[in-house]
């Protein structure tokens, strides 16, 4: 009996039960559909994270007031000043840091006309739009002579720019920040909004202005954070290690006591793909169990049909068919509802994947080796499901095959 004559007659023996054979094969397609759904969906949550990551600057610390415990709480109290910008950025001191850009911010309704928003400002220095890698849709970033006289002007962010003025142009415009009113000199590009922050919506103004007009005395020297940019992504180790040591030097601690925390982007991104990783590997076993349970499926519809055709076995053995032959044709049976079964779970998961990416504004990556290697597995599951159907059909008698009508 040929390959061809195999095919056929077991195309013929699934067609002639198709209920049940689509039944069997339903095991496996919600299988292969949730397995290429979650590992889709951390793949995609990786991809999310790695060009938030990027677009934020994979070269970025952020250099934090206060300690981390290991567990995340806070360990330490502490604060940052101007002066510890100063010496991270001394070439001498953190020779791998080529941008310090200090931060003071607070919460602040912010007033155009008879449009008002309630946002982030942020006082800090001309090296921001540097060490943050901003570009300006419109206007400038302001100036080193506005910074050190304390001119009252502000860089908006794209969401604040629209709120405050939709109907205008906000270049050139003004907007009162706790009754003080600022010329606006500029408005960033988009980039979104982050697990930290909306980084669209936000006042920049030069941290002089910020300090002398709209800080709290108590604050006036106290930073919220200090934003540093490494030469590259390889000097972030490097640039970490001078910070620290900076900084303990200049607040008179210890590494056991330290009174700030340093937090990497890179370090960020391990960590959050490390937890998609293990919720992937998770979600993907529990899916997986319905696989299994397709498997098993496969194997008792598979006993059925040699109980039900051992006369149809006894007959082909007793024309010349080798056990070998009777085996193959269960395997072949067996093989096509898996594989079918997997076809039809992949076509599901392409489109559960359309329907999820503009629901959960996530992308689920649906990749080609992922579908071919669930193609294999569904064929293989089906394969191996069927062995023992397949073996026990093979060792029947020819005599006793044909008795059993």
């Amino acid at each position: 009996m040929t390959w061809g004559e195999t095919l056929r007659t077991a195309g013929e023996a699934l067609l002639g039960r198709r209920m049940r054979s689509l039944l069997t094969m339903l095991g496996i397609l919600i299988g292969i559909a949730a397995v290429m759904l979650t590992v889709g969906l951390g793949e995609g949550a990786r991809l999310e994270i790695t060009r938030e990551i990027n677009r934020l600057g994979s070269n970025l610390l952020i250099v934090m007031p206060g300690s981390m415990s290991g567990n995340g709480a806070p360990a330490a109290s502490g604060s940052l000043t101007m002066d510890d910008a100063l010496t991270i950025a001394d070439p001498t001191v953190a020779p791998d840091v080529v941008g310090v850009a200090p931060m003071m911010s607070t919460r602040a309704s912010v007033q155009h006309d008879l449009e008002r928003a309630t946002t982030t400002i942020t006082g800090t220095t001309t090296d921001w739009e540097q060490v943050r890698s901003r570009a300006l849709v419109d206007g400038r970033f302001f100036t080193s002579g506005e910074y050190a006289t304390a001119d009252q002007v502000a860089v908006l962010g794209p969401s604040t720019a629209a709120t405050l003025f939709p109907d205008t142009a906000p270049v050139g415009g003004s907007v009162v920040i706790n009754g003080q009113s600022f010329t606006v000199v500029g408005v960033l590009e988009a980039v979104g909004a982050n697990a930290m922050t909306n980084e669209d919506d936000l006042v920049l103004v030069p941290m002089t202005t910020m300090a002398q007009r709209l800080a709290a005395p108590a604050s006036a020297r106290s930073l919220s954070a200090i934003y540093v940019a490494a030469t590259d992504d390889a000097s972030i180790s490097a640039a970490h290690q001078q910070i620290t040591r900076a900084l303990t030097v200049n607040h008179g601690t210890t590494s056991a006591d330290q009174d700030f925390s340093i937090m990497t982007f890179q370090a960020l991104m391990t960590a959050m793909n490390t937890m998609t990783g293990v919720l992937t590997t998770l979600l993907g076993g529990l899916a997986g169990i319905s696989l299994v349970v397709g498997g098993i499926g496969v194997m008792n519809i598979m006993l059925v049909s040699v109980s039900e055709r051992i006369r149809e076995i006894g007959l082909r053995k007793a024309l010349g068919a080798t056990p070998a032959v009777i085996r193959r044709q269960f395997l072949v049976e067996a093989g096509i509802l898996g594989l079918l079964g997997g076809a039809m779970g992949v076509a599901l998961g392409m489109i559960g994947a359309a329907i999820l990416t503009p629901a959960l504004g996530i992308e689920v990556t649906v990749s080609l080796s992922a579908t071919l290697l669930a193609l294999i597995v569904s064929l293989t599951i089906g394969l191996v499901a069927g062995v023992y159907p397949a073996s026990r059909a093979a060792k029947l008698a020819p005599i006793d095959a044909l008795r059993s009508e």
